[in-house]
């Protein structure tokens, strides 16, 4: 079979709207298998909205360390454990875990305080002190910037 005899027969096949068709001649052997086209359906009318006319979300969580976190930590007295990366604070391994620690709680210098995600990746956040808890300056959930206060430990 000559090539445009193969590309009439292609031809040929997709005009009739197979979409299977198997032609064997002298031991060779044509497959032809056409994928049905996929069809989008809008079932209403689209509305397009000027972008000033979109409303904004109704709540947006504070993810940039304030002045007030920065006076907390110093009003409070004590060594700060700021955060290393942007992302979402944990205080515990899982929703139902216990927090890692607690305001009151005896630390140890490299014991885990809590967890930041950051792009998908779990990272422990580690105290730099010895000492007590006076105060955690963040919620579980929360978004932190890169050197935001986080705990304070005297």
């Amino acid at each position: 079979m000559e090539v445009s005899q193969l590309i009439e027969l292609m031809n040929a096949v997709s005009e009739a709207g197979l979409t299977d068709f198997c032609y064997e001649e002298n031991g060779v052997s044509v497959k032809i298998k056409k994928h049905p086209e996929k069809k989008i359906v809008a079932s209403a009318p689209v509305e397009m909205i000027a972008p000033s006319a979109v409303a904004a979300p109704a709540q947006i969580p504070a993810a940039a360390p304030t002045a007030k976190d920065s006076d907390a930590a110093e009003e409070i007295g004590g060594n700060t454990v700021k955060s290393p990366l942007v992302g979402t604070f944990y205080s515990a391994s899982a929703p139902d875990a216990a927090p890692y620690v607690q305001v009151g709680d005896t630390v140890k210098k490299g014991q885990v305080l809590g967890i930041v995600e950051a792009m998908k990746l779990m990272n422990e956040i580690e105290s730099e002190y010895d000492g007590t808890v006076k105060a955690i300056l963040v919620k579980n959930g929360d978004l932190v910037e890169f050197d935001q206060p986080m705990f304070v430990i005297e």
